[in-house]
């Protein structure tokens, strides 16, 4: 089906893999964090976890290869590798064309798991910052996804109701939580965008 931007009142773009190529830096970095601290680097598993935390990856790790990782310091080891590298990825143009159509329009939010330090420094470096009313990164939620919390609370601080609101996700996972928070959802590939609508719970 074709689908109407203009039927929503509110936009959420998720950050890594859906507005900036992030992905490739972040699996670099996973390979650094893998070979200093000796666990399994699964690629295509890490890369199904975008959007979460780095510290949470780590506790799944721990708990799928019966590890017993520091998930804090690892994570700081990820992060800041990631920080180091001197490529960090490039806009990914389908998101940032719909981005760019809707400034100053509609109210536009990221909700994103990374940290906010890092989160701020990827969008204000790549110009997108400016263009957004809110941000909602992993520090501002407790439960991230595929719980709903990040894009409920962006919804809120862009008084958009969540039914409204629409968000892009490159993840499944992140999918998930955009279904649970009761927003459609479009899946980015590249330069493929796919709608997936949030499914009633029940229908009487």
């Amino acid at each position: 089906m074709l689908l109407n931007y203009d039927n929503y009142a509110g936009l959420i773009f998720d950050m890594d893999g859906t507005l900036i190529d992030t992905m490739p830096a972040h699996l670099a970095s996973w390979q650094q964090a893998a070979e200093k601290y000796s666990f399994p680097y699964d690629k295509a598993w890490l890369h199904s976890r975008g959007g979460m935390p780095s510290r949470k990856i780590i506790e799944e790790l721990n708990q799928l290869h019966g590890l017993n990782l520091d998930a804090e310091q690892v994570a700081q080891f990820k992060m800041q590798t990631f920080a180091e590298l001197e490529d960090t990825g490039e806009l990914i143009e389908s998101t940032n064309q719909v981005l760019n159509r809707y400034v100053g329009k509609k109210p536009i939010a990221v909700g994103t798991g990374s940290q906010r330090v890092s989160a701020i420094m990827l969008l204000k470096n790549n110009g997108i910052l400016k263009k957004l009313d809110a941000v909602v990164t992993a520090n501002d939620v407790e439960n991230h996804k595929p719980n709903p919390d990040t894009f409920l609370l962006a919804a809120e601080q862009i008084h958009v109701p969540a039914t409204q609101c629409l968000v892009f996700e490159d993840t499944h996972l992140g999918m998930q939580a955009a279904h649970a928070a009761g927003m459609d959802c479009v899946l980015v590939d590249g330069d493929n965008l796919s709608f997936h609508p949030c499914q009633p719970v029940s229908e009487q």
